[in-house]
């Protein structure tokens, strides 16, 4: 085996003795950042470690761009190897079949948690077969492929070649049995990379971080590096070898040339030479040794410049041990975001782990970390603010004095400026702490200067004026900074402070003390991060939790027999963009305009919606079912809303206080027959308006009575009112 082979002068350009962005110029006025999840392998649903680098990602997306880049933000799933083969056969269908499956799932999950995916790659795809073609061809055309023989020890549950197996031919990685393989193989010299490597680590020290993580890379690569197997004859499912058939490329090859199938790589060469090389690769640190060994290498062999850093964090336990489909622990997102919010998963990911490092979910621990930052904190303080600048103030913002003593100011601008560090650092829990910091001082002003107070006392209105501007003020500063992090709360917030526009056009590096305009009227206010009860989220978590992992393990033979077909998930293609569209729901219809408002019940199809078919009852699962909070209610009072034939606004008492529901039941009950009826009411719905009139809830009933007309869901025996309904 040679020791040394010829660099091409394109790869020495790009040498670890010169940044490896040299030379590509910005498109436009604005900077560019391209940054990357991992290609996820389909040999399970997406999980919690899934969701938290891909959220990870997506909040530096959002930052990236309220700093004024141009972001593309690169994940997919990684659909090829052994491991598929093999899994696609137990199911009994196609692996085709199988990663279509998979692949949707994650695309699914990605659009349920609103994320901002800009480019969604699949290894099956055509286009990026022909990438992968493009850089082995480059490569082998500078020498650095060849063809042998393989015999050695392989795991296929990490689609790795096993040098040194740990005693009994376990895996070092996973600690699970590794197979003997001999067969024919195409080799890439990787050993030739050594001393390059090594310049590379050096030289550009921020290359892989954290710097535990390029000590570790660095220990290996020093201990000798072997040419690398990147073919494989014993394996079907793969993108096929150029000019043998026999061979398909090993899995590692084809994966990680995903990060340029999506910009464009040997298709679009506008948009590579403007987004690559990637200025972020984020990964999990279990596959470290691919993306800074293997990947550097592919690119120097293939002349292509290198990308900017590599981030490996650490990983969530779940009762200290780490989370994996072999130990059965696998803990899902859906829970925490279905009962709490998507925000709530969010910010707890980002509080209480400090990036780079390992950390342990638990369900109590996120629970409190939600009612104690978020309800208590930036909930309360919005929540506060906002009712006495509508109670004293009329609902509009207030005016500020020059004359009146401001802490807040100072404050906001020194803490703006650590959390903006702290978020370029990657730092998100000493970010979100630091603006967790302004809440505190303001909910400490509010305490101390006491409004409530003053707006008795005529002589200190503008005090008063000044103190409630200076909290909503010091607000907008919270929610702008917190945005990349919670994006929908701070959104509502932002309206709420009777702001126009999307916060995400707010420049970081422009917020400026004075951006609220006195005599400004604010938004419809809501609690954002209403409480919760502790036990009872917990319960729901708990029993989604079960419910998921027990489908996971019975397996639906539904799914796996049929794909997901082309009108059930829109996908953003490598080269283009947008939202995933989760599958559409069948079966179900209601009478209520919108959430929040009437009775539910039979509907008809809304002008220019497709009538369905008549189709079977559509199951769902408990977790869907536990989201509806439905709760025994007393009706108190009821009256015609003014200008509606069918509404009647019913004020029901559902044992913690009486809501106002506005019912679509007026041609079925009097209003004077409903006093003291006890009804089903729907309790967590957002609250609506329908013919000015607000409804904070859903009161159930049939629609099979006399002509069509409602019946409404009651009680045979006397249930107290805020009995909830299991």
């Amino acid at each position: 085996m040679e020791n040394r082979a010829h660099i091409p002068e394109k790869a020495r350009a790009d040498s670890p003795s010169q940044p490896a962005h040299h030379g590509r110029a910005e498109r436009g006025t604005r900077p560019k950042f391209y940054l990357t999840t991992p290609i996820y392998y389909v040999n399970a649903r997406p999980h919690l470690g899934h969701t938290y680098t891909t959220v990870v990602a997506d909040t530096i997306a959002r930052y990236k761009r309220m700093r004024g880049y141009d972001v593309v933000l690169l994940t997919g799933t990684d659909e090829h190897g052994q491991k598929v083969e093999r899994a696609a056969k137990v199911a009994r269908v196609t692996p085709q079949a199988y990663v279509d499956r998979i692949s949707g799932e994650y695309r699914r999950l990605w659009n349920e948690l609103g994320l901002q995916i800009d480019r969604f790659v699949r290894t099956t795809d055509d286009a990026h077969e022909h990438a992968v073609r493009r850089l082995l061809e480059q490569a082998r055309d500078n020498g650095y492929v060849y063809k042998g023989h393989y015999e050695g020890q392989y795991c296929v549950f990490d689609e790795m070649y096993v040098d040194e197996p740990l005693p009994g031919n376990l895996c070092p990685e996973c600690h699970r049995p590794t197979e003997l393989v001999r067969e024919e193989n195409y080799y890439f010299k990787l050993s030739v990379f050594q001393e390059r490597l090594i310049e590379l680590y050096e030289k550009h020290p921020d290359f892989i971080q954290p710097e535990a993580r390029r000590n570790e890379v660095m220990a290996f690569v020093r201990g000798g590096l072997r040419d690398l197997s990147v073919s494989r004859t014993s394996v079907k499912w793969g993108i096929p070898w150029p000019g043998d058939d026999r061979h398909v490329f090993y899995v590692w090859y084809d994966a990680l040339a995903s990060y340029m199938t999506g910009i464009g790589y040997g298709d679009d060469e506008l948009q590579w030479e403007h987004y690559w090389p990637a200025d972020l690769h984020l990964i999990g640190k279990e596959i470290l040794r691919f993306h800074a060994v293997y990947w550097p290498a592919f690119l120097l062999a293939a002349g292509e410049p290198l990308p900017k850093k590599i981030f490996a964090h650490g990983w969530w336990l779940f009762q200290e041990e780490k989370m994996s489909k072999s130990r059965g622990n696998m803990q899902h997102p859906q829970p925490a975001a279905r009962v709490l919010g998507i925000d709530a998963l969010r910010y707890f990911l980002l509080r209480d782990m400090v990036f780079g490092q390992d950390g342990n979910y638990t369900r109590d621990t996120l629970l409190t970390r939600y009612n104690s930052d978020l309800a208590n904190g930036l909930g309360n303080l919005a929540s506060r603010t906002l009712t006495m600048i509508e109670k004293y103030f009329g609902g509009e913002i207030p005016e500020r004095s020059s004359e009146i003593d401001n802490p807040l100011k100072s404050a906001c601008a020194a803490e703006s400026q650590i959390v903006l560090d702290a978020y370029e650092s990657y730092s998100f829990s000493a970010a979100l702490q630091h603006i967790w910091q302004i809440i505190s001082l303001v909910d400490n002003y509010l305490t101390n200067e006491k409004p409530w107070k003053l707006a008795e006392v005529p002589e200190e209105r503008k005090h008063l004026a000044s103190v409630l501007y200076n909290a909503a003020e010091a607000l907008r500063f919270v929610v702008v900074l917190a945005h990349p992090v919670i994006p929908q709360s701070t959104q509502t917030i932002w309206r709420q402070l009777g702001l126009p526009g999307a916060i995400e056009s707010q420049r970081l590096d422009a917020l400026a003390w004075g951006g609220l305009t006195s005599g400004t009227k604010i938004g419809e206010f809501a609690p954002v991060f209403p409480r919760v009860d502790h036990k009872e989220a917990f319960e729901r978590m708990e029993a989604m939790e079960q419910e998921m992992n027990q489908a996971a393990k019975a397996g639906s033979a539904a799914a796996e027999q049929k794909p997901p077909s082309a009108t059930q998930a829109s996908v953003p293609s490598a080269q283009g963009s947008g939202a995933v569209t989760a599958p559409p729901q069948t079966g179900a219809t209601s009478t209520a305009s919108a959430p929040g408002a009437g009775t539910s019940g039979a509907g008809t199809t809304p002008t220019g919606a497709t009538q369905a078919a008549p189709a079977s009852p559509v199951k769902i699962g408990i977790d869907d079912f536990t989201k509806v909070e439905m709760r025994v209610g007393v009706v108190q009072s009821a009256e015609k809303v003014a200008g509606a034939d069918k509404l009647l606004k019913v004020m029901v008492d559902i044992g913690t206080e009486v809501r106002q529901v506005v019912a679509g039941i007026a041609e079925a009950y009097k209003p004077e027959d409903l006093v003291g009826r006890r009804v089903v009411v729907v309790a967590n719905l957002n609250p609506r308006k329908l013919r000015g009139v607000e409804s904070n809830g859903m009161i159930l009933a049939a629609s099979g009575g006399a002509e069509g007309k409602p019946v409404l869901c009651t009680f045979a025996e006397d249930v107290p009112a805020g009995t909830r309904l299991k």
